[in-house]
């Protein structure tokens, strides 16, 4: 019988970036409330807000 092995990444390696900002409290509190009915984590939803913003957005 042959053993595969079980391949794991190590964490981090996704093609992601940890990053530090600062947000408005009201926004930050927005957020957490969309999460909750979204169940969605606050860090997803950051990411879809912000791939729809790069993705349309407009420079005049």
């Amino acid at each position: 019988m042959r053993k595969d092995p079980i391949i794991i990444k190590k964490r981090g390696e996704d093609g992601s970036k940890i990053i530090t900002i600062r947000i408005k409290l009201d926004i930050l509190k927005a957020l957490d409330d969309i999460a909750a009915e979204s169940n969605y984590s606050r860090n997803e939803l950051i990411n879809i807000i912000l791939q729809h913003g790069v993705e349309n957005i407009e420079i005049q």
